[in-house]
């Protein structure tokens, strides 16, 4: 089985040698950068399965270094390790696309079951294989497998989370999804963070969906969500 290649990104060399040794020894190849944009040149020339970046690194941040990323390639994951634990830099992360999000001080077996529960998903997603999975939402057409969103021969693509999260909602279609149910079968625990992530989700693909204007995602007070296509 090929071996998955982790981008670690952390401007303390000393945790970073650490967490870089400590992947390397649990079977996860790591090539570490100390700056942003020494990170940034490695992921233009290597090949990653994910990508572990301190938010707070000299010349290039990890927000922005993740949204660089992101210009290139919208579905690796990307996991964020950071000192700071203000609400508002997490759902930045979020924001950014982040599939998850650790704050110093952590212990390696919790960023190692992180690392596993990530790329087991996006292992997951890319495996569909045989299932059409492609959905019709009044004009748009939804293809799961491929994440596009297409209305009038205009392409959203989708990360996996967005792709994930409106595959539930058209299973669910007309009818009202559970919140907790949504975040335990995509974030695996209905913790508080991750339901603010859920959040940003949804507000994002309420936004790709306004293209039509029959198609309605809501929330459901106190319940979950409901999207809806009106005929």
């Amino acid at each position: 089985m090929e071996q998955e290649k982790v981008l670690l990104a952390e401007d303390d060399k000393n945790l970073g040698t650490i967490l870089q040794s400590y992947l390397i020894a649990k079977g996860y190849p790591t090539d570490l950068s100390v700056n942003g944009e020494e990170a940034f040149n490695k992921f233009q020339t290597g090949d990653y399965n994910i990508c572990i970046l301190d938010v707070m690194m000299p010349i290039k941040d990890g927000f922005t270094l993740a949204a660089d990323i992101r210009k290139i390639n919208k579905n690796i994951p990307i996991l964020f390790l950071t000192a700071k634990t203000l609400q508002e830099d997490k759902i930045k992360g979020f924001e950014i696309g982040a599939d998850d999000y650790i704050s110093k001080p952590f212990s390696m077996e919790e960023l190692l079951m992180r690392l596993k529960a990530i790329l087991r998903r996006s292992s997951q997603n890319n495996s569909i294989g045989g299932k059409n999975n492609i959905y019709q939402l009044g004009q748009f057409v939804f293809d799961y497998n491929r994440q596009i969103l297409t209305i009038d021969e205009t392409d959203q693509k989708l990360t996996s989370k967005e792709a994930e999260l409106l595959k539930l909602l058209c299973e669910n279609l007309n009818q009202v999804l559970d919140r907790s149910e949504a975040l335990n079968r995509i974030w695996y625990d209905d913790s508080y963070f991750n339901a603010r992530s859920m959040d940003v989700y949804v507000t994002k693909l309420r936004k790709y969906l306004k293209a039509d204007p029959n198609v309605e995602l809501l929330n459901v007070h106190g319940v979950g969500f409901k999207l809806i296509v009106n005929t």
